[in-house]
């Protein structure tokens, strides 16, 4: 009896201490999905997922809610902190306002890869870079392994550790960035961003993820982020971020996939503008794509939600939306709404095995459809200037809406190899100005690019004084490639990474700018096989005559076989002579066979033995 009362406390106690386990476990995960519709008939969404990892229990191997694929990438290249971007389209600040995440989850297009290592020297750094390169490859499927010495840079001014690093230094840390603007993100990149997740998007927010959707988008941008934090008292926990936004474009989203060719509406359908004067029953004027802001989960996702992760923290909602507070919004049967003192966002309570659904339907007041974006700190764009093959330049115009507020910040390139910039042309101006002012520039790092071996890096640190518009721009020389070193597709272009613009104050923000195509001098590349032809020729006529001198005997015409044109003539004479007796031999024999008589077989085989023998003579 006492063994039993033993056994059921020890049991009790067992229950209990795992209870407590899975609680706390439950609060180091958490995933969180934010819909903000944007003007122009968008939609942004914003798919987060966030663990923590017991810093101890990672270093003994204790995964728990860390990807161990990626864990394991990361104890053997000896990592401290690893930032990775997917991004693919182009975000439009002047209508969409605002970056989400104050561009801290942003990439350029492309891939972008930046990671702090610890090492003793550059060239371990190097090695570990390269293992890491190509072990994050065959992860996410993805060319990381082409992340070679002309695609990384040392940055110097740009990035800042965004973890806590009590124990780093200087002398061991070394921090590495790399691009790949021409890497086109696709849904190989996604299933393995999915395998990362505790719920594999098989429940949660994850199971509205796909691919279809995802990369019919506007814009869209994968983000992973790795780096400990330590609280004030608290154990340092490893930390794992994995964030998706992606902007939708509701009219297209809604379209059935059994139609997926847009077919222009009907006339009576249009929504016209009947404010304007020229309205007419023959004449529309397109209205704001505003007013198109009715929809619902199912239909811009294609499926709707599948209840809630398990491991998930319950404290946090895991759907919120960003509407004016007037605008009404259905749900599913079992959904609790839960409305913020901000009178814009609303998040929703769902049950871990109930299928949720939001209707938005369309708005009374066109005047407050959406919540008005956030006008962002900096407007940056850039493009090239100049023409021909030879030579070139960059201009980068920077305008900051603030009417009283200056802004500081970081711009940094990563040029390939083949453009050698002339530093000395580099000028900042403002508009309206004719003369550069060298007071907007105050720190320039320039790092020089060596032929086929490493790019060019570019960091400068400027101003725009309030309300300015800044004019930056410097030229560059065009190498001439050898020309293997080609792509297929030489012609189009070759791509240039976006410059990373990190500004400093008055707020942490960043932004990257469009990638630019660089048009190299290309040669005509059906030249080799002209000269594969020409050579060809060549030595096969000198081949051949060398060959003949070589080989051939060479004697008198009196020395050789009678081959005179009475001889010639004889033969000839001869031989035809021979053919028309023959020939009036079969006639003879077909003459006989038309009268009943059967012809002499040996006489026939006898004429075709003569004519072969006299052939082949």
């Amino acid at each position: 009896m006492r063994q039993l009362f033993s056994f059921a406390l020890l049991s009790f106690v067992s229950f209990s201490s795992l209870l407590s386990s899975a609680s706390a476990a439950a609060a180091d995960y958490h995933e969180q999905l934010v819909l903000r519709p944007l003007p122009l008939s968008a939609l942004l969404a914003s798919f987060n997922f966030r663990s923590n990892t017991s810093l101890s229990e990672f270093e003994a191997h204790n995964f728990r809610f860390f990807p161990r694929s990626l864990g394991q990438i990361l104890q053997h290249a000896g990592t401290q902190e690893l930032h990775l971007r997917f991004s693919l389209g182009r975000w439009d600040s002047e209508s969409w306002g605002a970056r989400p995440w104050g561009g801290a989850r942003e990439g350029g297009t492309g891939v972008e890869l930046w990671a702090w290592l610890q090492a003793a020297t550059d060239e371990e750094a190097d090695h570990k870079w390269l293992t890491l390169t190509n072990a994050l490859s065959g992860l996410f499927c993805a060319s990381l392994n082409f992340i070679d010495g002309t695609r990384t840079t040392r940055p110097v001014m740009s990035f800042q550790p965004e973890g806590d690093h009590p124990n780093m230094t200087a002398a061991d840390t070394h921090l590495l960035y790399g691009v790949l603007p021409h890497e086109v993100v696709c849904t190989e990149n996604l299933t393995p961003f999915l395998k990362l997740l505790p719920c594999k998007g098989k429940a949660g927010i994850a199971t509205l993820l796909d691919g279809h959707k995802l990369f019919d988008a506007s814009w869209q941008s994968m983000a992973i982020d790795v780096k400990p934090i330590c609280p004030p008292g608290a154990e340092c926990v490893l930390q794992i971020e994995l964030t998706i936004d992606m902007v939708l474009d509701i009219d297209r989203s809604k379209r059935p996939r059994g139609n997926p060719i847009p077919r222009p509406p009907p006339g009576h359908e249009l929504p016209c503008n009947t404010s304007k004067s020229y309205h007419a029953p023959d004449t529309c004027f397109p209205t704001d794509h505003q007013a198109n802001q009715d929809w619902t989960l199912s239909q811009i996702f294609g499926r709707t939600m599948k209840g809630t992760c398990p491991l998930t923290d319950p404290a946090v909602p895991p759907v919120c939306l960003h509407v004016p507070d007037s605008r009404s919004v259905f749900h599913s049967d079992g959904v609790l709404e839960k409305k913020n003192l901000d009178r814009v966002s609303r998040c929703f309570e769902i049950q871990p095995d109930v299928d949720f659904e939001i209707v938005l339907p369309a708005p009374e007041d066109e005047s407050a459809v959406v919540v008005k974006p956030v006008t962002p700190l900096l407007y940056a764009e850039r493009s090239f200037t100049g023409h021909g093959q030879e030579r070139g330049g960059v201009q980068t115009i920077l305008h900051n809406p603030s009417p009283d507020t200056e802004v500081e910040f970081v711009y940094m390139e990563s040029l390939p190899w083949f453009m050698r910039i002339y530093l000395h042309t580099m000028s900042a101006r403002i508009q309206g100005q004719t003369a550069k002012d060298d007071s907007l520039i105050k720190e320039v790092y320039y790092r020089p690019a060596v032929d086929r071996a490493r790019g060019t890096q570019l960091e400068v640190r400027m101003r725009v004084p309030p309300a300015s518009t800044v004019f930056l721009t410097y030229d560059f020389e065009k190498s001439i490639l050898r020309y293997t070193e080609y792509p297929p597709d030489a012609n189009r272009g070759f791509d240039v990474a976006a410059a990373v613009i990190t500004i400093l104050s008055p707020a942490a923000y960043n932004l990257r700018t469009t990638s630019l195509l660089c048009s190299l001098p290309t040669p005509d590349f059906s030249m080799p096989y002209n000269v594969i032809i020409f050579t060809s020729t060549a030595i096969a006529l000198a081949f051949g005559g060398m060959f003949n001198i070589l080989v051939r005997r060479f004697v008198a015409a009196d020395e050789g076989p009678e081959v005179g044109l009475a001889a010639l003539k004889k033969r000839i004479q001869g031989r035809v002579s021979l053919l028309v007796e023959k020939l009036k031999k079969g006639k003879t024999g077909n003459a006989s066979d038309e009268s009943g008589t059967k012809p002499d077989k040996l006489e026939t085989v006898d004429t075709a033995q003569s004519i072969e023998g006299a052939l082949k003579e």
